[in-house]
Order: C-alpha cells, then sequence, then structure tokens
C-alpha cells in the first residue's frame, strides 16, 4: 500500500490584542485598554501599544468586541430642526460642532449615527436597548420646559446622554453649554463703552430660553453696572434664532415707536435679520444703531456690515460632547461643564 500522504496548508493567521501585548511587553488587558481609550495607562505604555498595533497592521474586530462588552461602538447624534430659509433645517452654529463631534468620535474610535429630529418625535426611543447607540448627544431645541419632561425620561431609563445648552441648576442629565451671562455682560459692556445707552434685545428673555435668558441678564447687569437703566421691556421682543424671525423682530421693535441706539440679539441670525430690517427702516449700522451679535457664526465676518458678536468655541464644545459622554459609556465619573465666551468686536458696533 502507498502510504497516505497529507497536504499540510499553511494558513495566514490573523493578529490578535494578545500578538500586540506579547510585542508591546504588556497585558492583553494593557492592550484592551488602550484601544478603548482609557486614561488608566500611562503615555508610555500607550506609546508602546499604539506602535505595536502599526507594526502588526493590526484590525479590532468590532463585532467581536461589541460581544464581549455589550456596546455598539456607535454614537447617535440627535439633532433637532430648527427654522431655515432653505431646506437644510440646520442652524448654521451647529454645523462646525457637527464636524468636531464627527473628529472626536474617529479619534475615539466610535461610528455616528446622526438622526434629524423634530421636538413633536418620540426622540427618547430607547436607542440603548436596541443596541442602535451607546450614548445620545442632543444638539438644537425650542422650548427647554417643552422637552425637560422627556430629558427626566431618558434619565429614568438609564440612557447615557450629554447635551448642548445652559448648565442648569438639578438639570436632567449632563450639558455642555457656554458662559451665556458672561458672553451678555460682555455685550452690554461693550455698548455702554461706545455710549450706547439705549439699548434693545431680540430674543427670547423667559426660563423656556434659559440660554437667551441669561443673555439678556448679562447684557442688562453690564449696562446698569456703567450707570444706565438696563434693558427696557418696551425694547424686548421675542424672536427664534433665524433670519426670519429676527427681521420681524426688529420690524415689531420699530413699530413700536420707543427710541433706542443700539441691538442686542441673540443670536448672530436674529442680528443679521435684524440689520436688513433696520437698512429698509433708513437706519445706519453702526452710525444710528449699533448691533452685537451672539455666537460667531461664519456667516458674522461676511454680513453688511461685518457683524460684532460673542464667540463661543464650538470646536471645543464638540470635542467636550465627546468625551463627556464616552466617559458615561465607560462608567466614569462625569460633570456639566461651562465654556468661557469671548467677544469679536468688528464693524456693526461701530467699534
Amino acid at each position: 500500500m502507498s502510504p497516505v500522504q497529507f497536504q499540510v496548508r499553511s494558513k495566514k493567521t490573523k493578529t490578535t490584542s494578545l500578538d500586540i501585548a506579547h510585542r508591546a511587553g504588556v497585558s492583553q488587558a494593557t492592550v484592551s485598554r488602550v484601544l478603548r481609550g482609557s486614561p488608566l495607562v500611562n503615555a508610555e505604555t500607550r506609546r508602546r501599544v499604539e506602535a505595536a498595533v502599526r507594526e502588526l497592521n493590526y484590525k479590532v474586530d468590532r463585532h467581536a468586541s461589541c460581544l464581549r462588552t455589550q456596546r455598539s461602538g456607535t454614537l447617535a447624534l440627535l439633532l433637532f430642526e430648527d427654522p431655515t430659509p432653505d431646506e437644510s433645517h440646520i442652524n448654521p452654529f451647529f454645523l462646525s460642532m457637527l464636524g468636531s463631534i464627527t473628529r472626536a468620535c474617529a479619534k475615539a474610535g466610535q461610528d455616528l449615527l446622526v438622526s434629524f429630529q423634530q421636538l413633536s418625535d418620540d426622540w427618547h426611543a430607547d436607542y440603548e436597548d436596541s443596541m442602535k447607540a451607546d450614548g445620545l448627544i442632543l444638539l438644537g431645541y425650542g422650548d427647554y420646559l417643552a422637552y425637560q419632561g422627556k430629558l427626566e425620561k431618558l434619565v429614568a431609563q438609564g440612557t447615557r446622554f450629554v447635551r448642548w445648552g445652559a448648565v442648569l441648576p438639578e438639570q436632567p442629565g449632563l450639558s455642555i453649554g457656554c458662559d451665556n451671562f458672561n458672553g451678555g455682560r460682555l455685550a452690554g459692556a461693550h455698548l455702554a463703552g461706545l455710549g450706547r445707552r439705549r439699548v434693545a434685545f431680540l430674543g427670547g428673555a423667559s426660563s423656556g430660553c434659559p440660554e437667551f435668558l441669561e443673555r439678556f441678564r448679562g447684557c442688562d447687569a453690564a449696562l446698569r453696572e456703567a450707570g444706565g437703566g438696563g434693558l427696557a421691556p418696551a425694547l424686548q421682543v421675542d424672536a427664534e434664532s433665524s433670519e426670519e424671525h429676527g427681521y420681524r423682530a426688529a420690524a415689531e421693535l420699530l413699530a413700536r415707536g420707543h427710541a433706542f441706539d443700539a441691538v442686542f440679539a441673540a443670536s448672530d441670525l436674529i442680528a443679521i435679520g435684524a440689520m436688513r430690517a433696520l437698512s429698509e427702516h433708513g437706519l445706519r449700522v453702526p452710525e444710528d444703531v449699533a448691533v452685537v451679535g451672539f455666537d460667531d457664526i461664519p456667516m458674522a465676518r461676511f454680513a453688511t456690515p461685518a457683524l460684532t458678536t460673542v464667540f463661543q468655541d464650538t470646536q471645543r464644545a464638540g470635542e467636550l460632547l465627546v468625551e463627556t459622554l464616552m466617559k458615561l459609556v465607560r462608567g466614569e465619573p462625569a460633570e456639566s461643564i461651562t465654556l468661557p465666551a469671548s467677544l469679536v468686536v468688528r464693524r456693526s458696533s461701530g467699534a
């Protein structure tokens, strides 16, 4: 009988985290921590593990990782529709923040699911139980009081989420927000320093609009500190954050017939719409009326005249939204954060 011959085929084995551990001289658990972005690993160890990952061309098996951790490896961004003159329904303020969030997710090894929502939708639906996402980032909203109950439901069902918005006492969940009061104070002090005393405020000034309300309060405080009478109720007109609402608010302000020499708008979009209404009414900006906005969207520098405004750091905000949510996902301590505001002076205020 002829001997039975066995053919042995060589099979290229897939690189594993154990191979990375051997190459870097660390434990497999340490490799896992590095790949998850854990802050518990020191810089030198992280460098060695990352070098081994590159040398061995290691690719993370996302499916296997999800099965082990019971995580999807995905974060969901719920972006609420805003009134816009086009079909985008996206406030331009959030566009740069969206880019920052996308980059931060990539850096953290997370996929990003973007979902457009209307405030009437059941956006508090359980993303985590369906394994769609490990946590939620909430951007944009209407009346805070109208959706506060939905935030409370997210907390009650254990959903991990963080939102961009005012940092409020006893609020449901965590927020990353701007120092709106100081931003308003900067605007008010700037206008007072230019000799403007009859300042109109365009934007909501109620608890339903906590960010706008804090901007109103900050400006009012600055005007009073400068020896003026603060913001007069007759010179405050409600407005949502859009050019159209800013135009209508300014038109209503003019129709009231009260004298004013400056406008502090709760957002740049409101300010840009207001400047058009002022111009159509024969008023010059800044000679007759100084105008200051809030946000420093890209459009602000190209407005006519270029808009003085309060800057919010959307890049850092996007990073912090992701970093804070990832802490919640990993079960680490996390807290709400307030970012500083700064004034950007341009032609519209006459400075």
